[in-house]
């Protein structure tokens, strides 16, 4: 698992002093560095989701496997939202932290569809999302977990330049974290399988990490 983010000064992209021609190269050597960071943490993932014991395995309909299922397509929007905010934010500090979220929460995919896996389970079940959750369906928005961007939202997302995508992608990944930590608690309340519960504390606790580090990006961004 990768530790939680914070915003410090070893960022791989470049400064706001290389945001012009001259920068790019910079620029595309940090985006090379998070993609592998990305690829990095998906294989240590994997490696982690095969620790999990297999006596007693998660079944189909279990709160274990709709959590991984569910919290994957979560994480994934979470990724694609990191990597725009690290390849085109004109903030140090928010591709910093888009950066970290991408390549964390690949990594927590890799261990959950390891998880998956070593169960004997499809990546996608029958069940509704967020089923394995008590009162979880009702929670569910034109098929949006909590905390999702809507589709016009993340095309807003892509299309935007300098402090819009800035701030549009700290308030987006704000409301994200807050859906995804309750989703997380569910999990926490349901579960039963010690390793997935170990894994889930750790993502809440990564989760309201970064969650002070976006708040206090965003009201230096003045969003």
């Amino acid at each position: 698992m990768t530790a939680p983010t914070t915003t410090g000064n070893d960022v791989d992209a470049p400064s706001a002093s290389e945001a012009g021609d001259g920068g790019r190269p910079a620029r595309r050597f940090g985006l090379l560095a998070v993609a592998s960071a990305v690829v990095v943490g998906l294989l240590l993932g994997y490696a982690g989701g095969l620790l999990t014991p297999t006596l007693t395995r998660p079944g189909d309909t279990s709160a274990e496997a709709g959590f991984a299922r569910d919290m994957t397509t979560h994480h994934a929007q979470a990724v694609e939202m990191g990597l725009i905010a690290f390849q085109r934010g004109s903030d140090p500090e928010v591709r910093q932290i888009g950066g970290d979220i991408a390549s964390g929460q690949q990594g927590e995919i890799g261990t959950m569809q390891t998880w998956l896996r070593s169960w004997g389970l499809d990546p996608t079940g029958s069940e509704p999302p967020m089923a394995w959750m008590p009162g979880g369906r009702a929670k569910v928005r034109n098929g949006l977990m909590p905390g999702m961007a809507t589709p016009e939202q993340m095309a807003k997302l892509r299309a935007a330049q300098g402090r819009e995508l800035d701030v549009l992608f700290l308030e987006l990944m704000t409301d994200h974290h807050l859906g995804g930590i309750h989703m997380i608690q569910g999990i926490l309340d349901a579960g039963s399988d010690e390793d997935v519960l170990r894994v889930a504390q750790t993502m809440k606790n990564t989760q309201q990490t970064d969650l002070i580090n976006l708040q206090n990006a965003l009201k230096r961004r003045g969003g």
